[in-house]
């Protein structure tokens, strides 16, 4: 009798497993896209509730009222560069995307919390992002199943399009393509700065590279910055002069970054300096 008991116990309990791995589709199945803009990655995350014979707008979804634009958690949208929304400046990041859906207009919210399953408990008008009222357009069919898109899109800007039953609702973004290119155009046009001199002459003397073209870069980088010489850059000049053969100049680039050293209080450059101009025969 003990045994049968026993018996029953594991075919339910197998039973039971066999339930729990079972996996059905999700009513309002999830979706992610990513696209770029110009430069701009754009991520978006959300749900696809379908209409399933129901009348949408003004009823299941209700007209002038806070609306999670989808089903389920949050519809998300990321951009990875600055934006802007409606002419107001986005910062790069994830924001919630909230709707009030109007029967001839759309109120679109940019909401900085992510972190909610449908709309906030509390609603914080400080976290939102951009506000933006766009036009709700007639299509002349059917669009079952809640869809986003991203359209019409240049280097420029690009349009987030929201389309369910016979409605779609477009809000533009605008990205910084043109200033950050120009921006890069520029400085490229313009040569290397003090900067790129410096690492490069940096890069070569630490990797044993062309000496003689290290010294000549860090000379340009420290020309390029006389009027406010930088004394740990003197003291890699003084280092590449050293290596390159060119002991003299290399004494001239250690006092003159002792000099900054002991200036700006940094003990350890004017150790290294001290200890340097003493290697080169010289006692301070």
């Amino acid at each position: 009798m003990k045994k049968l008991v026993l018996l029953a116990v594991i075919a339910l309990s197998s039973c039971v497993t066999v339930r729990a791995q079972i996996e059905t589709p999700q009513p309002s199945p999830s979706q992610k896209m990513e696209q770029k803009v110009g430069l701009t990655d754009v991520t978006l995350e959300y749900s696809r509730p379908s209409m399933r014979g129901r009348t949408i707008f003004g009823d299941l979804v209700p007209f002038d009222k806070m609306w999670r634009t989808g089903a389920n958690k949050n519809t998300i949208v990321t951009f990875s560069s600055d934006v802007k929304i409606g002419g107001k400046d986005v910062k790069a990041g994830s924001y919630a995307i909230y709707t009030l859906p109007g029967k001839t207009s759309w109120d679109v919210i940019f909401y900085a919390d992510t972190n909610n399953w449908g709309t906030p408990a509390e609603w914080n008008d400080t976290k939102i992002a951009a506000r933006v009222t766009v036009d709700a357009l007639p299509i002349p069919m059917d669009i079952e199943t809640f869809t986003i898109t991203f359209d019409d899109l240049t280097n420029n800007s690009a349009v987030i399009g929201i389309m369910w039953e016979k409605t779609y609702a477009g809000i533009k973004f605008e990205v910084g393509t043109d200033k950050t290119v120009s921006a890069a155009i520029t400085k490229i046009m313009a040569g290397p700065s003090a900067e790129d001199f410096y690492a490069s002459a940096r890069y070569y003397l630490e990797a044993g590279k062309d000496i003689k073209k290290a010294n000549t870069w860090m000379d340009k980088a420290v020309d390029m910055t006389k009027d406010n010489p930088k004394f740990w850059w003197l003291r890699q000049q003084s280092l590449i002069k050293a290596k390159a053969g060119d002991t003299k100049g290399a004494i001239k680039a250690a006092k003159a970054s002792l000099a900054g050293a002991t200036k700006a209080e940094n003990a350890d450059y004017v150790k290294m300096n001290l200890d340097s101009l003493k290697e080169w025969g010289i006692k301070m």
